[in-house]
């Protein structure tokens, strides 16, 4: 007998529920905000963090004013800066002017989401700069001796955090996390929802665009969940975890933290929507970034295009025509007298899982069925826009399932202010670049460990592949180890080896900047044996 296939991937009830959020805020705010940085790098005194305006409601007014129905808190950044009343640090908001001392920004936040309906997720960065513990580390210390403290230092942290606050509805593993906290979810947030790391049960789409990869499926194979790191590029219509994308972005372009003068990166409405049709449009959850500065509060610069940005998403559902629902390859939906339609938004119902896998959609034009529309993945949802049409019908045909479709909702709406709606995506940032750098290295017969810097090809967080090409010689080129660097720190969880010979994947997710945190390099274990050794370019390129 052959090999049986894996059973559909199944969403949990706490993943069904993320889903249905649609959208959240992510809210960064850290002594780099002071800096005009975007990281802290301790020449802040505390005594100058005093975000002496700081309203925690007005936070959460501004987060409904979008429609996100959560706010996801950087409660410690990567400098170690704690906005709550840790007890495993100097280096916090209990030992600034705030509120003379006595100030608690994560209670102030956690009271406000209780009163304003709103979740709470938590941010707290696994690494720690005082600690040696860099960005991309996981937690790592380059000191080994002190890993075992560091170890224990962010164990309690995640425990102060989830047991002081109330229910917390997603924690947060930038980068992953090499330290074990697993226990510490089970016991105080069991039903969280898990960005990255080694118990994820989210996943990052490969980019801070907040786009989502189209087709857009929300399941991988168990061993690429089980990396923690796994992101868009994995996704697999049949794969047997259900592990959905966060579509993270900036509402700067492209900054996570305020800093004066920048006004002028504020995102258009236009992009705005654009992203909205392929995060939430794709059957993702959005995650926009809010950004308050030093004192405390959201601008009001900002404020005004966040409200423009939720106006502009509810029009879309303003004029809805109709809307049916049913199991079955194909369902119509019948209108009184002809309507003018030109969104068509599809949900299946994600308890089955994703069962589609193409689908086509007939209007009824004066009598005869025209098709109108066409697309592959539906998950959650999906939303199609078309030129505005006059039909006395719609009809949704399953060209491929794999199993009977079942249809939470196939609905009609006309739309009077279309907006940028269209996203077109490559797969493929500008193609593929030689490295130059690499035309310095001579290899030998002997092991050696090289260091290529690759950042003036990673100018902005995503993933990367990087590649050895033959150019001459007939030897072998033998890799014994490939690691990322990031910001100076080896990362093993941001790199992976593709299926092609001697190329890898890396993921850079923490921000690009100037300095050196922003430096992306790649270190190999290399050499080459014979009397016509290998000889070869190195080759790198930027995926969506």
């Amino acid at each position: 007998m052959g090999a049986q296939p894996s059973p559909r991937a199944l969403p949990t009830p706490e993943q069904i529920a993320w889903h249905e959020m649609e959208i959240q805020m992510f809210l960064c705010l850290d002594p780099c905000t002071w800096q005009g940085r975007e990281y802290d790098n301790h020449s802040t005194p505390l005594s100058k963090i005093n975000p002496a305006r700081l309203n925690t409601d007005q936070w959460c007014e501004v987060a409904k004013s979008f429609g996100a129905r959560q706010i996801l808190f950087v409660a410690k950044h990567t400098g170690g800066f704690c906005w709550w009343r840790t007890a495993t640090s100097d280096y916090g908001i209990k030992n600034t002017p705030y509120k003379g001392g006595k100030g608690d920004v994560l209670a102030e936040l956690a009271e406000s989401c209780r009163k304003h309906g709103l979740r709470l997720g938590i941010y707290v960065y696994p690494g720690d700069d005082q600690w040696g513990a860099g960005i991309g580390s996981g937690g790592r210390t380059k000191d080994p001796t002190k890993q075992e403290a560091y170890n224990k230092i962010l164990r309690q942290q995640w425990t102060e955090v989830l047991t002081q606050y109330g229910e917390v509805s997603e924690v947060w593993f930038d980068g992953s996390c090499v330290i074990e906290v697993g226990d510490i979810l089970g016991k105080y947030a069991p039903k969280a929802m898990v960005f990255q790391g080694p118990h994820a049960t989210l996943r990052w789409p490969g980019n801070e665009k907040g786009i989502a990869p189209y087709p857009t499926w929300q399941a991988v194979k168990k061993k690429d969940a089980l990396t923690g790191v796994s992101t868009g590029r994995h996704s697999d219509p049949d794969g047997d975890v259900w592990l959905p994308m966060e579509m993270d972005t900036t509402l700067l372009d492209h900054k996570w933290f305020w800093a004066p003068n920048t006004d002028h990166m504020i995102k258009s409405l236009d992009q705005l929507m654009k992203i909205y049709y392929a995060s939430v449009g794709r059957g993702c959850v959005l995650l926009l970034n809010a950004t308050p500065d030093t004192t405390g509060l959201i601008p009001e610069s900002h404020v005004k295009r966040y409200k423009e940005f939720g106006r502009a998403i509810r029009r879309i559902y303003e004029n809805k025509k109709g809307e049916t629902a049913g199991k079955g390859r194909t369902l119509e939906l019948r209108f009184d007298r002809p309507i003018r339609v030109n969104h068509v938004i599809t949900q299946e119902n994600i308890r089955h899982g994703q069962i589609v896998r193409t689908y086509e959609v007939d209007g009824l034009v004066e009598g005869t069925w025209k098709k109108l529309l066409d697309g592959s993945s539906i998950g959650y949802r999906r939303i199609d826009v078309i030129d505005t049409v006059l039909v006395g019908a719609l009809r949704l045909r399953v060209t491929k399932a794999v199993d009977k479709p079942v249809i939470r909702s196939f609905s009609a709406y006309e739309v009077s202010e279309k907006g940028q709606a269209q996203v077109g995506l490559s797969r493929v940032d500008g193609g593929w670049r030689e490295v130059a750098e690499w035309k310095k290295i001579r290899l030998t017969d002997q092991w050696q460990t090289i260091d290529i810097d690759l950042t003036p090809h990673v100018r902005a967080p995503g993933q990367y592949e990087v590649e050895f090409r033959r150019t001459g010689g007939r030897a072998a080129l033998e890799v014994r180890e490939a690691v990322a660097v990031i910001g100076g720190t080896e990362a093993p969880r941001l790199i992976t080896k593709l299926a092609r010979p001697h190329a890898w994947n890396i993921n850079r997710t923490a921000q690009v900047t100037l300095d050196p945190k922003g430096q992306t390099g790649l270190r190999v274990m290399a050499r080459t044996k014979g009397s016509d050794p290998w000889r070869g370019a190195l080759h790198i390129r930027g995926l969506d």
